[in-house]
């Protein structure tokens, strides 16, 4: 039985966590789900000797992304308001994000939006997003709809092959000094700025990665190359998020991520997928291996996933991935080779 003080509490220093308290308020949260998570308790007590040994973020078990294919990964026992489900080939086995209540998932997005872009009443927002579109329960679809009514702005929507209408629109922002984000997968990005190339000026260029089996794969350094020179800007915005979390990274050019202060990347051994690194960087060396992500949004599912992405974490918090594990799935992001 979830004690409803306790559940509150946590919900109320969540958003509002700094980087003095972020890991006494994950380690809170830790006992909190190991105490009404029944599968992550479980997988807990198989890779755990001594529960009260855990007094660092980086001993605490990080759940294998891969358990959300296959089971419904909920702490406590609630109704879903929304199932999110991820991306995939025909053959693959999606997972399936079981959300409590969609008005923490929006809170969490823009305020991680309004951190990193400011105020969204401010832009344009265009969704360039033709494969999640087409099918149903993508958080990134939910995501980007919510900006769109958001930002008040006439023009905001999605698109799916109208490139004519899009090119109209954002030509009509630039001469307008509109501040515009076109946010977009990557292969549509590409068919776009090869059709209708032009000098933006006051308009952001976001890839959520992934060709969808589209477009032959490619690097993301040579995918922003292409976008830059078509579009004649000096960077190309990303964002890394996954199905499986209520946050996301931004990057604002040469995909290198920050995350708002709710969220951490740490970094595992590739031999050792149990041991999570110190963040203790020798000399401001980046660190190298799998990525692990605290996420404390999650608070109804679970806020510590073991990933399938490798990644480099930098010195002053920032991090990059750089791929993903040999015999991952192809998902989502993880279609664009990196």
């Amino acid at each position: 039985m979830i004690n409803v003080n306790t559940y509150d509490n946590l919900r109320s220093n969540i958003f509002n966590v700094t980087q003095n308290n972020f890991e006494a308020v994950s380690l809170e949260v830790f006992h909190y789900q190991y105490a009404n998570n029944a599968l992550y308790r479980k997988y807990c007590d198989l890779t755990i000797r001594d529960l009260g040994a855990i007094k660092s973020i980086h001993e605490i078990p990080f759940l294998p992304i891969q358990f959300f294919k296959s089971q419904q990964i909920k702490t406590g026992n609630f109704e879903a308001e929304s199932v999110f489900e991820s991306s995939g080939t025909t053959s693959s086995i999606n997972s399936k994000h079981y959300v409590k209540d969609l008005n923490w998932y929006t809170k969490s997005f823009l305020d991680g939006f309004d951190l990193f872009y400011g105020n969204i009443e401010e832009y344009c927002i265009l969704g360039l997003l033709p494969s999640y579109l087409e099918r149903k329960n993508a958080s990134l679809v939910y995501m980007v709809d919510v900006l769109i009514k958001k930002s008040k702005n006439t023009l905001s929507g999605f698109h799916l092959f109208d490139h004519k209408k899009l090119h109209e629109i954002i030509k009509s922002n630039e001469e307008n000094k509109q501040k515009t984000l076109l946010i977009g997968v990557s292969y549509a990005l590409l068919d776009f700025a090869e059709n209708f190339p032009m000098k933006l000026h006051n308009t952001i260029v976001m890839e959520t990665g992934g060709m969808k089996g589209k477009r032959e794969e490619m690097t993301k350094q040579a995918l922003h190359q292409a976008l830059i020179n078509q579009f004649e800007v000096e960077h190309i915005h990303s964002e890394y998020g996954m199905t499986e979390l209520l946050s996301q990274a931004y990057s604002f050019g040469n995909c290198i991520f920050s995350t708002p202060p709710w969220m951490k990347i740490l970094l595992r051994s590739e031999d050792n997928p149990l041991q999570t690194f110190s963040n203790a960087l020798k000399e401001h060396e980046p660190q190298r291996g799998v990525v692990n992500v605290i996420d404390l949004a999650n608070i109804d599912s679970c806020c510590f996933i073991a990933t399938e992405d490798t990644g480099i974490n930098y010195a002053d918090g920032r991090f990059e991935i750089t791929g993903r594990l040999n015999n991952s799935d192809i998902r989502g992001c993880g279609l664009m080779i990196v």
